[in-house]
This record gives structure tokens, C-alpha cells and sequence, in this order.
């Protein structure tokens, strides 16, 4: 990737404040991504994504079924691995939660 990349030029204008509230903002956006838990793992994140200036156009491809599942086990068995000591979420899901800031 490209260190200066074009999509980043509306930074170049913003002060040394508003570079800060921005990097609190992202920060804050990577941290509620970061610390997802339970069956909030397994879903994208387009309000990650909108924090980015660009407009955000779900271009999204799906594998089929039978696809889909066996990358949703397969990234199941990679966390018992990574992960251990990881304490368990029995919960049913119940829908997503709500967003949080």
C-alpha cells in the first residue's frame, strides 16, 4: 500500500487538533472492532468502514452455503488454536447488538 495515498489528501488540510480528534475517533472505532466478543465476531463491520472520507458501496460476494459455513468453522477451530484459554459465550444469537459509539 501506498504511503501517500490519494483517498488521504483531506488530511493534508486539517490541523494539528483536528488530526488529533480524528486519530481519537479511529482509535476509538478500532477499539469497539478489537474488543467484539461472542457472535459479533462474525460479522463485517461497515461502521468501521464508513469512517473512511470515500463512500462506502457494499460490493460484497458471498460464497455459497456450504462455502460459507465450512470458513465459519474453519475460523472457529484458528481461534481455539490462537486462543486457547479464550472463555466461552454460550449465548443463543439473538440478532446484532446495537452499535456502539
Amino acid at each position: 500500500m501506498d504511503p501517500h495515498d490519494p483517498l488521504d489528501d483531506d488530511l493534508d488540510g486539517l490541523s494539528r487538533d483536528e488530526l488529533a480528534a480524528e486519530v481519537r475517533r479511529l482509535r476509538t472505532a478500532i477499539r469497539v472492532h478489537r474488543d467484539s466478543s461472542g457472535h459479533d465476531l462474525c460479522w463485517h463491520h461497515p461502521q468501521l468502514w464508513s469512517l473512511l472520507p470515500e463512500p462506502l458501496e457494499p460490493d460484497v460476494a458471498v460464497p455459497p452455503w456450504p462455502r460459507f459455513l465450512r470458513g465459519c468453522v474453519r475460523y472457529r477451530e484458528a481461534l481455539d488454536r490462537e486462543l486457547p484459554d479464550a472463555p466461552v459465550d454460550d449465548r443463543e444469537y439473538e440478532g446484532p447488538r446495537p452499535h456502539r459509539p
